[in-house]
């Protein structure tokens, strides 16, 4: 397979691999944040009952779990079209 096609071919698995990093990434910060001790809700860079530094916390927290969450599934989606195609995506 040409890597046009290769990369083709990875561009809906990418594209369904990142909703799905997003939705696990998401559901991940929640547990996080309840295990934590915090409130079920993570606060809102707008919420005027939360301070700084717990804002501040919490948007660095979600931020890391998403960064890890996202290379983790884009890795492995890779290695999976490798497995299929032979070919790493570009």
């Amino acid at each position: 397979m040409g890597k046009k096609i290769n990369s083709l071919a990875y561009k809906p698995v990418g594209i369904l691999a990142g909703v799905a990093a997003g939705a696990i990434a998401g559901a991940l910060f929640k547990e996080v944040w309840k295990l934590a001790g915090n409130d079920d809700d993570a606060p809102n860079a707008t919420d005027e009952d939360r301070g700084w530094g717990e804002i501040l916390v919490a948007a660095a927290i979600q931020g890391a779990i998403f960064a890890v969450v996202k290379a983790a599934v884009d890795r492995g989606g890779a290695v999976g079209v490798r497995r299929v195609t032979g070919h790493w995506p570009d």
